[in-house]
């Protein structure tokens, strides 16, 4: 396969740009220093007339040189090992009964207190400390159905005090600790279903918010969806007031450019609410690859993950996850169906 590195004049363009898509494709030397280097490396530019290019680390250690202390060709690429090092604290975070600090973290992957904070931000796109809370809250939501009791289970998730988690658990969880674990008991959801072009659609909301917006070909597998989201909560049956909320939703299927201007109350963990985020700046009319919007909020590998955030959506159309295609344009993987997230696109394009 002819590569865009195959001539010296355009591996030289490459070092010069500190090109990291070059990085493996080949290695340069400066005769002058005696060092080897990456393309991407950060050192100072040499003068072309010193610097040879080798196909290998091995290659340009056979000539004498040595590696670079600064880009370290004989490793990993930086991104990757960055990726590895996040990796491996969200390990120690996940399997730590007491979450580590910021410093016990920071050393057990080689770096900085201020460098690892900035590196894991990059890597995830959100802080330790965000996402330790979003796994210990996690890991409450998977406990609060078996535990003996919630101060048991609040303690088994790594929360030092009962007074603290309460005094935010509305932001965590969308509802009490005591409510979440009924299933909703207490929450009283207000739906009606109806009827649209793409099918049947269910609106629900709570005093907070629009928190579903389901489409399919029958009422009653939508209203099965959202008695299975809240088994406990009280569904309270269309009133005049609520209809006008649904025939604004209804609008917003016919006509997405128009947005949707309600509130939502919309609950998951810190990434999906991130990607959740991220979905609704995207301009009607456009679309955006699951890997362009992994790149937007800060996590370029997490493309699979944010594939499952949008899965995971319960506002059709409020939260646009039907702007999202794959690399190649192709659309695939919308819950309520390709040809509806068909549809919708062509709407947004031809109003």
């Amino acid at each position: 396969m002819t590569s865009i590195y195959d001539s010296d004049d355009a591996r030289w363009a490459a070092v010069q740009r500190r090109d990291p898509d070059a990085d493996g494709q080949f290695y340069y030397s400066v005769r002058t220093t005696g060092i080897y280097c990456r393309p991407s490396c950060p050192s100072r530019g040499a003068l072309r007339a010193n610097v040879a290019f080798h196909a290998s680390c091995a290659a340009a250690e056979s000539q004498g040189f040595r590696a670079c202390q600064r880009c370290h060709p004989t490793l990993p690429p930086l991104a990757e090992r960055q990726a590895q090092a996040v990796a491996r604290a969200c390990r120690l975070i996940d399997e730590a009964e007491d979450v580590p600090d910021l410093d016990t973290l920071a050393q057990a992957v080689g770096m900085s207190r201020f460098h690892f904070h900035r590196v894991f931000k990059a890597q995830t796109g959100i802080t330790p400390k965000a996402y330790a809370s979003a796994r210990r809250t996690a890991r409450l939501q998977q406990g609060l159905a078996g535990a003996p009791s919630i101060t048991d289970a609040l303690y088994d998730a790594g929360y030092g005090s009962s007074g603290r988690f309460y005094e935010a658990s509305a932001g965590e969880l969308g509802m009490t600790p005591g409510r979440y674990r009924a299933g909703g008991q207490g929450e009283t959801i207000r739906f009606a279903v109806g009827a649209c072009s793409l099918g049947a659609i269910l609106v629900a909301a709570t005093s907070r918010g629009i928190c579903a917006i389901l489409i399919g070909d029958e009422p009653e597998p939508l209203v099965r969806d959202l008695q299975e989201r809240f088994p406990q909560a009280e569904l309270a049956g269309a009133e005049p007031e609520f209809e006008r909320t649904v025939a604004q939703v209804v609008g917003l299927v016919e006509a997405p450019r128009l947005g949707l201007d309600l509130p939502l109350d919309v609950r998951g963990t810190a990434f999906q609410r991130r990607v959740w985020e991220a979905l609704r700046a995207v301009p009607a009319g456009s679309t955006v690859s699951y890997a362009e919007l992994a790149e937007r909020i800060g996590l370029p590998l997490g493309a699979r993950a944010v594939a499952g955030a949008c899965a995971a959506n319960p506002v059709a159309v409020a939260i646009p996850c039907h702007r999202v295609v794959r690399l190649d344009g192709a659309l695939s993987g919308y819950r309520w169906g390709v040809e509806r997230k068909r549809t919708l696109l062509e709407r947004e394009a031809g109003q």
